[in-house]
């Protein structure tokens, strides 16, 4: 299974910070945000790895190479002049991910969730990664029941920005447009499509500079 890391977003958010540095490369622990992604899925048996770019870009291949210093083989899907949001962005990485089902991650995440190189959505188009609610998203985002994801229902987590999908997801999208995911996740669950499941491990958005630091600092003292 290939898997693909989101890093084509300007982290508006995490200014000054971003201003001269894609968020994917801001530093915590003494590492790269996404050298954390790229470790863990080395670890999991995965090897290759599609990455999209867009604000600042350039940086991440000069920064990362081709993957061999990780174990892994990256390729690049150049999002200009604008970033294509994250279903655009996706769409217009399948021609890299090719014609079987595949993991997306969020480039600006920190967990120990364990990716699995060989899971099987089966009938599912999505299989989506939830967990608790953090303080910044106290509503959630979707209900799960029974490994069926839903838009509603009793207990709502937070998606974690981890996915497993089959390209037929995100058929019909122009893959040079600009398409939120968000729409076409809550259309799927209500046509029963989106399975899911909750992770109970450690779970971080590093969305500030005030979370950064924070992660910084709880991994410097380990």
């Amino acid at each position: 299974m290939k898997a693909m890391i989101l890093a084509a977003g300007k982290g508006e958010r995490m200014r000054p910070l971003t201003e001269s540095t894609p968020k994917p490369l801001l530093q915590v622990g003494g590492k790269r945000l996404i050298e954390y992604h790229l470790e863990r899925l080395a670890s999991r048996g995965f090897q290759d790895i599609v990455i999209n770019t867009g604000w600042l870009g350039d940086q991440i291949p000069e920064t990362l190479g081709d993957g061999s210093a990780y174990g892994l083989n990256i390729a690049y899907s150049h999002e200009r002049p604008e970033p294509l949001e994250t279903a655009g962005g996706i769409a217009h990485a399948l021609r890299l991910l090719g014609p079987d089902p595949f993991l997306v991650i969020n480039g600006d995440i920190w967990c120990d969730y364990e990716p699995d190189a060989d899971f099987d959505p089966g009938d599912m188009n999505a299989h989506l990664i939830l967990v608790n609610n953090p303080e910044h998203n106290p509503a959630g985002d979707f209900a799960i029941d029974h490994g069926q994801v839903h838009n509603e229902g009793e207990e709502r987590c937070t998606f974690s920005g981890i996915a497993y999908y089959r390209p037929e997801f995100f058929k019909g999208l122009n893959t040079n447009q600009p398409s939120a995911l968000a729409p076409i996740l809550r259309k799927a669950a209500d046509e029963g499509l989106v399975s899911g499941e909750k992770f109970e491990g450690i779970w971080l958005d590093i969305g500030t500079p005030q979370r950064l630091q924070e992660l910084d600092t709880a991994l410097s003292s380990e």
